[in-house]
């Protein structure tokens, strides 16, 4: 399977540095017991120097096996993760294969061998500080930026409630930077809104049933004053555009700041999704690609999970079988072909986003996403 740059999060250098395992070159896992899933690679270095071009993603690749091994290889669980701990270029990564681990010292030299800071005890979402200054990234800003604060998706019950555009100042009918707006509906406890006309619907591959709808993100508006008694409408200034805004357009609260960097990770719950969609509605997805899963929140997804993407098995009569002039025979149901690996960025409560880390063939609607194995 290629190797793809990517995305994980500055987290996984957490993991990656944190090597909690004795032994040899196999990870352990917080039970102590060894997994061959979560092995290092056979043909791992001995150090690799990071440059600049450098990711997370690469670097991990260079010696582990499976990214979403991170986890049980360093003994961490869902409550407890380091301090972030940036990686710079031109600092050295070591694998000390005597004991099993990684580390920023040379093995034999003294120090913990980790050159990490105590564990710091979290709340279980999995979370981490912002970037630091001139260090490798984690995810290249510009893959997944969109997605993370715009509202591209648009659950059926965010959608039956939003507040929705009944008027502008003067009757415009196009709206601007600075132009007075007045909205309907019930508003939360938001100032700032983001505006979105509805677009695409997604249907569950599996089930037919409308889980979502694409939302084409028109710009944001701030609130000036609310509805008082006798009015129905609240008072909102355009601060932004980037399409054309107007009477219909509904409003979402501005989400608050996206967690950028994650820790990789297997689901906390088995999951077996299909690939809803296809980001900007093309055929086939391939590396780098964002496409849409029929699981969410609900369902045990969350930030930071890795799935495995796989081709339906196609089902084919089978040759010993007759049939009555070469009709009825015994259908084989082949099993579904790996094809690539999932990293999940954003979470709905019914639906996620997923960027397609590696991929050996192309990826379309209807493909199974599954927990990795």
């Amino acid at each position: 399977m290629k190797n793809f740059s990517t995305v994980m999060a500055h987290a996984a250098a957490v993991a990656l540095l944190a090597c909690a395992a004795s032994g040899p070159a196999v990870a352990q896992t917080d039970t102590a017991t060894p997994s061959a899933a979560c092995a290092f690679r056979p043909d791992a270095p001995d150090k690799h120097v990071v440059v600049k071009r450098d990711t997370l993603w690469d670097i991990s690749g260079k010696f582990l096996r499976n990214p979403w091994c991170w986890p049980q290889v360093w003994g961490m669980n869902r409550d407890e993760i380091r301090n972030p701990h940036w990686i710079y270029p031109g600092q050295v990564i070591w694998f000390d294969r005597a004991r099993g681990r990684l580390s920023f010292n040379r093995p034999g030299e003294d120090g913990d061998g980790r050159g990490q800071p105590p564990l710091t005890r979290l709340s279980p979402q999995v979370r981490s500080e912002g970037t630091g200054q001139g260090a490798v990234p984690s995810i290249p800003a510009g893959a997944i930026e969109p997605y993370l604060t715009q509202p591209l998706v648009v659950e059926a019950d965010e959608l039956a409630g939003a507040p929705r555009i009944v008027a502008s100042q003067e009757g415009r009918f196009y709206l601007g930077m600075g132009d007075r707006v007045y909205v309907h509906g019930a508003l939360t406890s938001d100032t700032v809104y983001q505006v979105f006309r509805p677009g695409t619907v997604l249907r569950d591959p599996q089930t037919g049933k409308v889980m979502a709808h694409e939302a084409a993100f028109l710009g944001s508006v701030k609130l000036v004053t609310p509805a008082g008694p006798g009015v129905d409408a609240h008072t909102f200034q355009v601060v932004d555009t980037v399409r054309e805004m107007g009477v219909g357009d509904l409003l979402v609260p501005q989400p608050p700041t996206p967690v950028r960097n994650y820790v990789p990770h297997a689901p906390l719950q088995p999951i077996d999704a299909r690939v809803m969609s296809i980001y900007a509605g093309v055929t086939y997805a391939g590396q780098s690609q964002v496409v849409t899963v029929n699981r969410g929140a609900v369902d045990g997804l969350d930030v930071g999970a890795v799935l495995q993407l796989y081709h339906v098995g196609k089902t084919v009569a089978d040759p010993a079988s007759r049939g009555f002039l070469g009709m009825g025979r015994a259908q084989l149901k082949m099993p579904d072909e790996q094809n690539g690996s999932l990293f999940i960025f954003r979470v709905f409560k019914n639906v996620s986003y997923g960027l397609i880390m590696t991929v050996t063939a192309p990826v379309q609607v209807g493909d199974v996403v599954k927990s990795p194995e």
